[in-house]
């Protein structure tokens, strides 16, 4: 990483989303005129903040709702990618808005995190957009979640992929895995252990805090979205007397964007170059 390097995990108010899928408490959410007005505001604050910036910045959008179905995550994508200090400017997304808005952004900045979701969208319509993404050069990760009736659709979809695209699979939360369930899902995903089990943290030292923070639609500061402690304001430059190196205070972690971060287990060197999009540098 570049000396004076911040990644940003941001996650504005923004809760709603166009899918139902059962093992996700915000599926068919909807947010009010006034809650949408709230989280567009939130995020053109954050967007002219990176903006002013005038040392390397990175930015990975994780809204709790799909952002890209709104006009101004879209845009503020396309800002963000075209600034020459933004290194790189992702988001997580179900992939269900049209591709063409990715025209206007700089392809060397901009990646897609991109899941798919079987049963909520036909797979041929999913996999044209991937295939529009790949057209126009566009850097994109793309995962499933290791449901056992998701095994078949995540086969098909490895096969029908360009060849260059990481599939990704995320253990579903609370299932354990046979060896042999385990060896099915790893012969799609070579690094689906890192998801199988939970990684023990407490103690162990990690960028977050340090090169990585999470912030919130009111620019307030947290270490990752997994620990509550408040290091500051963004806004304000409060937090910047907190950042420096800290072990976790927790027992586990058991997300990606979570521990792609804890140091003892070098997976900046397994996704150098594609940590927030999660693509592995052999990808």
């Amino acid at each position: 990483m570049d000396a004076g390097h911040l990644t940003i995990l941001y996650r504005g108010p923004l809760a709603s989303c166009d899918y139902d899928c059962p093992y996700c408490p915000f599926a068919k959410r909807r947010d009010t005129p006034g809650q949408l007005r709230a989280d567009r505001a939130a995020l053109e604050r954050f967007t002219a903040w990176v903006a002013d910036r005038d040392h390397p910045v990175s930015v990975l959008f994780t809204p709790w709702g799909e952002g890209l179905v709104r006009s101004w995550y879209r845009r503020a994508l396309v800002e963000l990618s075209r600034l020459p200090h933004v290194r790189r400017v992702a988001i997580q997304t179900n992939l269900s808005h049209r591709t063409a808005w990715t025209a206007d952004a700089d392809p060397a900045r901009l990646a897609l995190w991109a899941t798919y979701h079987p049963g909520q969208t036909p797979y041929e319509r999913f996999l044209t957009k991937t295939h529009e993404l790949a057209g126009r050069g566009i850097r994109f990760s793309v995962g499933i979640v290791g449901q056992p009736e998701h095994l078949a659709d995540a086969c098909r979809l490895r096969a029908d992929l360009p060849g260059h695209v990481y599939l990704w699979v995320n253990a579903a939360e609370g299932r354990s895995y046979t060896d042999a369930e385990a060896a099915e899902w790893t012969a799609i995903d070579p690094l689906f252990s890192y998801s199988r089990h939970p990684h023990a943290s407490l103690g162990r030292a990690c960028h977050t805090g340090e090169t990585v923070v999470s912030v919130d639609g009111e620019g307030t500061v947290r270490r990752c979205h997994f620990v509550p402690t408040v290091l500051g304001n963004l806004y304000d430059g409060s937090f910047r007397a907190a950042l420096g190196p800290r072990p976790c205070p927790l027992d586990t972690c058991d997300c990606h964007i979570g521990y792609v971060h804890l140091k003892p287990l070098g997976l900046y060197d397994v996704f150098a170059g594609g940590i927030l999009e999660r693509i592995p540098h052999l990808a």
